[in-house]
């Protein structure tokens, strides 16, 4: 078979299939059960990278090809994925056709800039990389199940204008020219602490039902 196979990619491909089923749940109507796949997929991407650099005898085609594919999924876990969820919420010909767009367009420019730079910093530099340009898009892994656990404080009727206003911005930020410093172990951290409060409030508040 082709391709590279070893514990360095488990990660990367249990987030995808997260998101894919996540993307199930929102045809079925199962938002929160979409949202925590999301959650999911977001902290399986938090440690894939920390997996794959534990082992030292990576070739160049290995490395190469954990890049791609990580890129890959994240299209899907944190671009498709939230762009189905948003468009569910209505607006079909409108805002909700436009955000959920953009979420996806804003990625795949995102995600293939960061590739040929990533490529070209490899060549010229071992030391990890310590800052992205643009809002790195796994970060919709956070903010929009954050807006969702928190919908009990907005109107019903305009929620979905806020979320779907969210995707716009997000959309936005990932190809503004900004530079965000990379999350340290301890950054590494609260975030995995959040995902999992998110986790938790989903099953102890009851907002398993749409």
């Amino acid at each position: 078979m082709i391709g590279f196979y070893n514990y360095t990619v488990i990660l990367t491909y249990i987030g995808l299939l997260s998101s894919v089923f996540g993307i199930t749940q929102v045809f079925e109507g199962r938002l929160s059960i979409a949202f925590l796949c999301l959650v999911i997929s977001g902290i399986c991407d938090l440690f894939d990278g920390k997996v794959a650099r534990s082992k030292k005898d990576r070739t160049d085609h290995e490395k190469v090809f954990g890049i791609q594919i990580d890129s890959l999924c994240d299209l899907v876990c944190f671009g498709v994925l939230p762009a189905c969820i948003g468009y569910s919420y209505g607006f079909n010909y409108g805002l909700g056709l436009v955000s959920a767009l953009m979420i996806v367009l804003g990625g795949v420019i995102r995600l293939g800039y960061f590739n040929v730079m990533e490529e070209e910093r490899q060549r010229t530099s071992a030391e990890n990389r310590k800052e992205y340009q643009g809002l790195p898009i796994t970060t919709t892994s956070i903010i929009l199940p954050l807006l969702y656990v928190g919908r009990m404080n907005v109107p019903a009727q305009i929620f979905p204008y806020v979320f779907q206003g969210f995707m716009l911005l997000v959309a936005v930020l990932f190809v503004l020219n900004i530079s965000i410093k990379k999350l340290s172990n301890k950054g590494i951290l609260i975030l995995f602490t959040l995902g999992v409060l998110i986790f938790l409030g989903y099953i102890f508040r009851g907002v398993w039902r749409k």
